[in-house]
């Protein structure tokens, strides 16, 4: 993690928030990682990123160095926090923002909530909005079980952000239409073990990955190969070169 810009730490509204900001230039480009995910996961973009514009990212409260949720952390939430500290942070738009996992929600929200800032979006395994009820419905016995005892033997903060996941999902079906910006979808392309995924599973994924592509005229997916749900780890050049890709799109799309 060498390449890793310095981070520092901030106060919005009572909340501690640690962020990077580093490149410079437009566009800016907005990390948002997976639930629990710190800023440090995104290391191996680093510094070839940086080329692209100026580059933000930040632990949501709970994660890495920020402090504990002080409030439910709903996506209306998150967001609002986020823009306030890229205001603080004098993150200037336009804003290509990056969601990986989890953090595609709030791409999604954000894009929608602050489409006039907004130029491009990059869901990189990215959960839809779908995922959240229609997954579960494919987990396995063993999966339920699993997941029921790691709650018990380290149960969420009532304040978390995966506690709040439906008021989230509604947050962004409330939210005005997502913008026609350049939108890039990027998915792992190698398969879990059937018990963990079952084929209804890849179908229901495949389907709603192609949805979040679909929400912009503008929208394109390619497939990670060698990935499977941290393309950022496991292929940080086809992470890079999609982002290079959208940065581009997004440039003209501005000046056109």
């Amino acid at each position: 993690m060498k390449h890793l810009p310095k981070s520092h730490a901030t106060l919005i509204d009572k909340q501690v928030f640690r962020f990077s900001k580093s490149g410079q230039g437009s566009p800016s480009i907005v990390l948002l990682a997976g639930a629990g995910g710190p800023l440090d996961s995104w290391h191996k973009l680093y510094p070839e990123i940086e080329q692209l514009g100026t580059v933000f990212a930040y632990d949501r409260p709970g994660v890495g160095g920020s402090a504990k949720p002080r409030e439910p952390q709903y996506g209306e939430t998150v967001v609002a926090q986020l823009r306030q500290l890229l205001l603080a942070a004098d993150v200037k738009p336009p804003f290509v923002v990056v969601g990986h996992s989890f953090g595609g929600l709030h791409a999604n929200l954000f894009a929608r909530e602050f489409a006039d800032e907004v130029c491009g979006v990059l869901f990189l395994e990215a959960t839809a909005p779908e995922d959240v009820t229609n997954m579960k419905r494919h987990q396995s016995r063993l999966q339920r079980a699993f997941v029921g005892f790691l709650d018990r033997l380290s149960p969420r903060d009532v304040n978390d952000e995966i506690r709040n996941e439906a008021e989230t999902v509604k947050d962004i079906l409330e939210a005005p239409a997502f913008p026609p910006v350049p939108v890039m979808v990027v998915s792992g392309g190698k398969r879990l073990p059937r018990w963990i995924m079952p084929e209804a599973a890849v179908r229901e994924r495949e389907r709603t990955q192609l949805g979040l592509a679909a929400l912009s005229p503008l929208g394109e997916r390619i497939v990670a190969e060698g990935s499977g749900h941290f393309p950022q780890m496991s292929e940080p050049q086809v992470v890079l070169e999609a982002l290079k890709r959208l940065v581009t799109r997004s440039r003209n799309a501005v000046q056109g």
